[in-house]
């Protein structure tokens, strides 16, 4: 009994329960252990690529570094130089297009930039249409020798694609989306019915030439 009483005095003053110290007092202190905190920090998405690979319009700085990039490229291709005597501008688009093929080129090869912005802003297709149906008429424009480069300084496609990317961040996207579907409409019509009348016109030629061989 002496020997009983020694045992139990030498035992730990805190209860003995089976998660705290199974009868090893080095090990009481598994009682106190506390779980960690159950509150996370959500995480930032990113604004172009974010992880479920869908993506968003980017805001605040992304936006503005889309919308300055595209700035700088239509004033320099569309709107850096001023006509002395008169209020009509000009860019480096005009002159380039001076040069035939490596002209049109380079031209068109920095226009393709703003159109890059506008897929970084996540326009949509009918906008995005749009803006390459501006892209290619000037390049049709610059094709043509002397007229054409006069009439690139007043159609200025650079200055109209940023047009759209400005008013679509200024939060009128129905309109542009409206209006750029039914441009994207009357381009395709008139684009097939000019292919339908190239076909006709070849295919009148060679029967013409056919009935003359053969009668």
């Amino acid at each position: 009994p002496a020997g009983r009483r020694q045992r139990q005095a030498r035992r730990p003053p805190y209860p003995c329960r089976l998660n705290s110290c199974f009868d090893f007092p080095n090990l009481w202190f598994l009682g106190r252990v506390t779980q960690p905190s159950q509150k996370t920090t959500a995480a930032q998405v990113d604004a172009v690529l974010p992880p479920d690979g869908k993506g968003r319009t980017p805001s605040g700085q992304d936006a503005h570094d889309a919308s300055e990039v595209s700035r700088i490229i239509s004033y320099w291709m569309d709107e850096f130089l001023r006509i002395p005597g008169t209020n009509i501008r000009l860019g480096l688009d005009p002159i380039l297009g001076l040069f035939p093929m490596a002209g049109a080129l380079l031209t068109s090869s920095v226009s393709l930039v703003v159109l890059i912005e506008g897929l970084r802003l996540r326009l949509p297709i009918s906008v995005l249409a749009r803006m390459g149906a501006n892209i290619i008429f000037n390049v049709v424009l610059d094709a043509i020798p002397v007229a054409g480069d006069v009439a690139s300084i007043f159609f200025r496609s650079n200055t109209r694609n940023l047009a759209l990317i400005n008013r679509w961040k200024a939060g009128e996207q129905a309109g542009i989306k409206r209006s750029s579907r039914l441009l994207m409409t009357g381009f395709l019509l008139l684009f097939f019915l000019l292919l339908g009348g190239w076909f006709f016109l070849w295919f009148t030629m060679l029967r013409w030439i056919w009935h003359q061989i053969t009668d």
